[in-house]
């Protein structure tokens, strides 16, 4: 008897003659059915359209018609990424989800979340600045986004760091500064890295010798960024600016140098990367450079959507140019 509104797996279970586990057990593909019972759940999960879950609609088709955003943690970076991907979706057929351990820094936090939901959850997966990926795991196609080491086995979407690092610090250089420090990001990821690369290179270029005392590690995160900062800031010899590997650094410096009574940009200019909503809204503006974050995103699911059809992605690693936002936080000398 077909059951009225929506089915559930408990009707399932009545039809088949079978406990509500065991169907639990089919449709998440677990074991401990036999065969003949699976057949016929399986039979019935089709005749009464069950829509319980993802799982369910694998079975029947062997897709579930969802890409995957696997970050480690959502902040200003990522989600300006998913809402590039998310945009672009638009009319693939595929839906979206976006997920997330929780674990930002823990290295190999990918692989366990590609196998825990490869093939059941999501038919391909865009993932965030891993730490690895590994091509193998979980047997589905996947798009790498910056991730830690640089360009993988696998396709990979990233920005050009050090051209970025490079406008960044010849337009402070342009300005008349010379004492300028570097609160550089996480020295395990290669963008950081590319960041203070282009940051030296240009000051070497210019003939501008780096105080290495002036380049300490601000991590990527405000709460890291803050000691570092205020340690640059409270020296007799404080720089004349400060080149920050992101945004949210770049602001935490700015709130550093107002609690020290500096003003910026008049005592201090102060220039950030990536453009994140954040550094529009900071008090003054931020002057930065941007990441196409959402070009990012949604070329990534370009080239995921392409793979899914068959296709192999030709350039299989993607450089997008970066661009100089000036805004209010830099000055002449």
């Amino acid at each position: 008897m077909q059951p009225l509104g929506r089915v559930k797996m408990a009707d399932v279970a009545r039809e088949a003659g079978v406990s509500v586990a065991t169907v639990s057990k089919v449709v998440n593909g677990r074991y401990g059915v036999s065969q003949a019972t699976l057949a016929k759940v399986m039979g019935v999960i089709a005749d009464l359209g069950y829509e319980g879950s993802l799982g369910a609609r694998s079975l029947r088709s062997l897709r579930t018609n969802v890409i995957g955003v696997l970050v480690a943690e959502f902040e200003p970076f990522s989600t300006e990424l998913l809402k590039g991907v998310s945009e672009a979706i638009g009319d693939t057929g595929y839906e979206l989800i976006a997920y997330s351990g929780g674990h930002h820094d823990i290295v190999g936090w990918e692989r366990r979340s590609l196998v825990r939901l490869a093939g059941s959850v999501i038919d391909a997966a865009i993932v965030v600045t891993p730490t690895i990926v590994d091509a193998s795991v979980g047997g589905i196609p996947v798009v790498a986004v910056d991730p830690h080491t640089g360009p993988l086995d696998v396709p990979t979407v990233d920005a050009d760091n050090h051209t970025g690092a490079v406008h960044a610090t010849e337009y402070l250089l342009s300005l008349g500064h010379r004492r300028i420090a570097h609160l550089s990001g996480r020295p395990d990821l290669e963008s950081a890295r590319q960041r203070e690369r282009g940051f030296r290179d240009a000051m070497a270029r210019a003939g501008v010798e780096v105080d290495e005392s002036l380049v300490v590690v601000g991590g990527f995160r405000a709460e890291s960024a803050e000691a570092p900062a205020r340690e640059l800031l409270s020296r007799p010899d404080r720089p004349t600016a400060v080149f920050a590997a992101n945004d949210l650094s770049a602001i935490r410096t700015m709130e550093v140098a107002h609690s020290l009574g500096l003003a910026v940009p008049a005592d201090l200019s102060v220039i950030g990367f990536d453009n994140v909503p954040e550094s529009a809204l900071a008090t003054p503006p931020l002057t930065t450079i941007a990441q196409p974050l959402k070009a990012i995103g949604a070329t990534a699911l370009q080239m995921l959507v392409a793979m899914l059809d068959g296709a192999t992605p030709d350039p299989s690693h993607v450089h997008l140019p970066t661009t100089m936002v000036e805004r209010a936080t830099c000055q002449a000398l």
